[in-house]
């Protein structure tokens, strides 16, 4: 019987240019942990400086208001990384990290990781993309917040999370559906806010339910909407 294969880092979308064999020295570099859905991987100020590899499962970015509302700023799927900022500077981190799904990561030092970008100029033009993506999504949103209602807020979310999945017909689906809540977490405003736009959107043949999927029907009409409001 072969044996069972063991911890790689073969997903991980930003260590694609590496070789396999640079792949396994980095796995003997990790320090490897499982987390249940719910339970806290980073926490909010903490002065770790590991960079994570999400190599199964699903994480959520969040932090809190002073009255206790929570604030989600990203879900990263298997394959993702995050914590290369505080690897960077030293800084704490930045937000909170919580599983939403069993989840296996790998945990890689701030040197080694350094060390690792220094020495590959294909991995550092990466996570200089990657930093520019976040920051441009940052100003975007910071944009929304100050000026659109909570409706176009909404509409505006739905876009983020339906534009990677953007068909020639003009259909985006967005899987699993996401959950009114984590909506209102995204675009500071309240579940029954997010429940009406998105019947308004229904009512308008917008968009439309499809067993677990949420499916925008017509992308560049609600892409319209939310730049008319934008004044874009």
């Amino acid at each position: 019987m072969a044996d069972a294969p063991g911890p790689n880092l073969d997903r991980i979308e930003l260590l694609a240019p590496l070789d396999p064999a640079a792949r396994m020295t980095l796995v003997r570099q990790c320090r490897w942990r499982r987390f249940q859905p719910d339970e806290m991987i980073l926490d909010y100020q903490g002065d770790t400086h590991d960079i994570c590899f999400i190599v199964e499962g699903r994480v959520r970015v969040v932090n809190h208001s002073m009255s206790g509302r929570e604030i989600s700023f990203d879900d990263i799927p298997e394959g993702g990384f995050l914590g290369e900022m505080s690897a960077i500077d030293g800084g704490p981190r930045s937000a909170s990290v919580v599983a939403l799904t069993d989840t296996l990561v790998a945990f890689l030092s701030a040197r080694p990781f350094l060390d690792l970008i220094t020495g590959h100029p294909a991995l550092a033009l990466a996570l200089m993309r990657r930093l520019t993506s976040m920051n441009r999504r940052s100003t975007e949103r910071i944009m929304d917040l100050s000026t659109l209602g909570a409706n176009n807020r909404v509409h505006a979310e739905l876009l983020r999370l339906a534009r990677p999945n953007l068909g020639k017909d003009n259909i985006a689906e967005i899987n699993p559906a996401p959950i009114h809540a984590d909506i209102a977490a995204r675009v500071s405003t309240t579940r029954e806010t997010v429940a009406r736009a998105l019947s308004d959107l229904s009512r308008d043949k917008l968009v439309e339910r499809r067993n677990q999927s949420l499916v925008v029907i017509n992308f560049k009409r609600l892409q319209r909407m939310v730049e008319d409001v934008r004044g874009e």
